[in-house]
This record gives C-alpha cells, structure tokens and sequence, in this order.
C-alpha cells in the first residue's frame, strides 16, 4: 500500500496492496479498497465503504458517510463503488438505510464535482453525472444514463437506460428508456439518437424505439391508451418490452 504519511487509516480497513491513498486522507474502520484504485488528498472514506478495482477518487470526495434520513436508526449498511469508477472533487454518497441497507453506484461511471448520491440509490453501469447533479434518496438510474449539470432529481424517481436528461433540469417524474428530457417542466424530446448511435444501436432498432414513443407522446392519447397502442400494433420484445416494463412499473408517473 501506497499511503501518504499524513493519511489517517483505521487498522480494521482491508486495502489492496497497490491502493494510493493520498495526504490528509481518512479510511475509517469496516471499510474494503480492492486493487488498483487511488485516492486523492483530504478525501474521507468512511466506514461502509466498499470500493472496486481501479477506481479514482479525487480531492475532498466523501463516500460512505450516514444517510440524510431522519428514519435511519443506526442500522448496518454500505455504499458500494463498482471497478473503474471516477468519482470527482467534493462529491459525497452516502450509504443505505434499512430500506435496502446498500447505496451503489456501478461499474465505469463518471460522477463529476459536486455531486449527491444519497441513501439507497442503485447506479447502474457506465452512468454519468455532471456537476453538481443532487439524487435524493431511492434514486435509481439504468444503464449509461447521462444527467447534465446542476439537476437535482427527486425521491424514487427512475430514469431508464440510455436516458439523457439536459442541465438545469428538475426531475419530479420517471424518465422513460432511451430519451432525450428537457424543458420545464421536464418533458420528452425525443430520442436520445445520438447517444444511441454511439452506442451500436442499429437504424432498424433504433427506429422501433421511435415508433414505441410516437404511439405513447404524439398520438393525442393518454400514458395508459399508449401503451395499450403499443401492445396492439408493435412486437413486444426486445427494447419495447423494456419501455412497456419501465412504464407498467413506474410507481410516481413517468415524464
């Protein structure tokens, strides 16, 4: 272990041996570092913490610290970083509640300064959060969601996979697979096809999406007649079947 003389580490962390801990750092106890990862000055790791391999931890950040939660008693939990995660300067996540006893914020990600990731939130793969992005608690993003700067998002919201939601956004609803959300109040607008692209999705497969959302937002029908639209004139299979499931299951209404 690579540790600087003036970082302060609890005998009861378990830390790989190539693990860079920067100066004025705290590792607090009950606290698991796997290999390869690096972390920057004055950060804080705080008991429950458990970080994967190669993952970079930068100036000031805080992980694993108590929930915001009046209801939290006290009880077990971790906050979760998955392998080859960034997390940038000042960004704090806090670990879970009863609820779930886990917050986790998955593999590859990109959480930039100044971020919140509060209890019990579930990160997917490859997120990406902006500057300054506030996820209340219960928060859940899918896979390779994209958040502009300066969002906050509400309590046990949902934003479905591929996802991008513009900066200076509030998100008070589901975001459904696949969009683009912007304006306020926040709203579909259409197809995050760029992202798509970069991601392989064919023109065929893309094309089914875009036809899935013009039944649901552009036939003058409600969220529950589109979606019965759908079932009736499209194969539910595939990336439609994930929209129809998102949708079903969206417990505060999607945008």
């Amino acid at each position: 272990m690579n540790n600087h003389p003036t970082a302060v580490i609890d005998t009861g962390a378990e830390i790989a041996d190539d693990v860079q801990i920067g100066p004025f750092t705290v590792i607090e106890n009950d606290v698991t570092i796997d290999s390869g990862t690096t972390i920057g000055p004055h950060a804080l790791i705080a008991s429950g913490a458990r970080l994967g391999k190669n993952v970079r931890i930068h100036k000031s950040a805080v992980i694993g610290t108590l929930p915001q939660d009046l209801k939290f008693k006290g009880e077990p939990s971790v906050a979760i970083v998955g392998d080859n995660t960034i997390i940038r300067e000042f960004v704090t996540v806090n670990r879970g509640t009863e609820a779930s006893e886990r917050t986790a914020i998955g593999q590859e990600c990109l959480i930039m300064a100044y971020a919140h990731v509060a209890h019990d939130c579930i990160l997917e793969d490859k997120v990406i959060m902006a500057n300054s992005v506030n996820l209340a608690g219960h928060v859940v993003l899918e896979e390779q969601v994209i958040i502009g700067g300066l969002v906050p998002i509400h309590q046990f919201v949902r934003i479905g996979c591929h996802a991008f939601i513009a900066g200076g956004t509030r998100v008070p609803k589901d975001v459904p697979p696949f969009v683009l959300a912007a304006n306020e109040p926040l709203r579909y607008a259409g197809l995050n096809s760029v992202g798509l692209k970069r991601r392989g999705f064919s023109a065929d497969r893309i094309a089914q999406i875009k036809q899935a959302y013009k039944l649901l937002y552009h036939s003058g029908l409600n969220v529950s007649q589109g979606v019965t639209r759908i079932k009736e004139e499209m194969d539910i299979s595939g990336d439609v079947k994930h929209i129809i499931d998102f949708i079903e299951g969206s417990e505060r209404g999607i945008i």
